[in-house]
């Protein structure tokens, strides 16, 4: 049986700028970009939260909500060298870790000998080593499967910890909200809802060809889920997947004509992140965003297996018909071909190459 540990540092980049700035230790703040120009917030501490701060929120909302709220500039350098040590910390109980961001990671501590192999004392450890060696906290979760364990690691959050033994995971997962298994979002928990489905206990009366009937692919992986089921094991060798860029805009772009020089600009960036990412030849189709003025986000792809110019305006093009409105961001990326690269290599993804 494994013994999985997932932990997650709280409000990582703000607790990082708190320690840094003891000042700031009791006002909310933000970090992310300025809010006249169109910034977002990245991460908020938790007493910007108690006004309603959330993470993705526009900088300028978050002033609303909050107008005493000190905004601090991204230093994702320094993100990145603290995340690091943070890292060697958890290497240092188990070889089996598995970087999710900057700020959390799945550990694997089954084969563990320390505290007497009890997943539970070595979480407490690395968090209070966190603590004492880097200057922040961290939550923890832990239970024999990896979507158990996340979901432990919120529920005392910040700086603490849950233990999900084998014995309470049928009473646990029975009064779980549809919400907190991963991979439902707002519009499914929506529909969810309309079919009187509000716990894993509603899900488990469905059989696996009535949940793939309603939720496709997903239900027959929401089976398993909602039976606390995850055979998910911790991997280290993580595949890039994509590799994209995207603008958000001080003044909006009116239609596709003033979007020219943009996509332009963004199509050379993005030939950059993909020459730097040695992933050319791993290409499988190209993918265009779109936020337009009223926040709505639209995205098109297209298969094809180079980076292509013309491609990207037939793609620019459609997302604008959409709907037709001034447009507040624009992003490029593409989608690899990742599985065939990486059993041939064994290529193994660092924790901050650009996605």
């Amino acid at each position: 049986m494994r013994k999985i540990i997932h932990c997650d540092c709280d409000s990582f980049y703000a607790s990082i700028e708190m320690r840094d700035n003891p000042d700031l230790r009791d006002k909310p703040i933000a970090v992310g970009g300025r809010p006249d120009q169109r910034g977002v917030v990245a991460t908020c501490n938790y007493a910007a939260r108690a006004y309603g701060v959330r993470s993705a929120m526009p900088m300028s909302t978050a002033l609303r909500n909050c107008p005493n709220l000190v905004v601090v500039s991204t230093n994702m350098s320094k993100y990145k060298e603290e995340s690091a040590r943070v890292q060697g910390i958890f290497r240092e109980y188990t070889d089996l870790v598995e970087p999710l961001s900057l700020d959390e990671a799945f550990l694997d501590v089954s084969g563990s000998s320390i505290a007497n192999g009890s997943a539970t004392l070595i979480a407490k450890k690395i968090r209070d080593r966190v603590r004492t060696e880097i200057g922040i906290t961290i939550s923890a979760g832990i239970a024999n499967n990896k979507f158990l364990a996340k979901i432990a690691s919120d529920w005392n959050k910040p700086d603490g910890q849950k233990t999900i033994k084998p014995s309470e995971v049928d009473a646990f997962i029975t009064l779980l909200p549809v919400e907190k298994i991963f991979g439902v979002g707002s519009v499914t928990a929506k529909k969810m809802h309309s079919m009187g489905l509000n716990t894993c206990a509603d899900l488990q009366k469905l059989s696996i060809l009535d949940l793939s009937k309603h939720f496709g692919k997903f239900g027959t992986r929401l089976f398993d889920l909602c039976r606390g089921k995850d055979d998910r094991p911790v991997s280290t060798h993580r595949q890039r997947k994509s590799v994209s860029t995207e603008r958000t805009y001080a003044v909006d772009l009116a239609n596709t004509k003033a979007c020219k020089d943009e996509i332009e600009d963004l199509f050379d960036d993005l030939k950059k992140r993909v020459a730097r990412a040695d992933c050319a030849n791993q290409i499988k189709s190209r993918t265009l965003k779109m936020r337009f003025d009223d926040f709505s986000i639209t995205t098109v792809s297209r298969a094809g297996l180079e980076l292509d110019l013309t491609c990207y305006r037939q793609l620019l093009d459609e997302a604008w018909e959409r709907k037709g409105l001034p447009i507040r961001l624009l992003g490029l990326g593409v989608q690899l071909k990742t599985e065939p690269r990486a059993a041939k290599q064994g290529l193994q993804i660092g924790l901050f190459n650009e996605t």
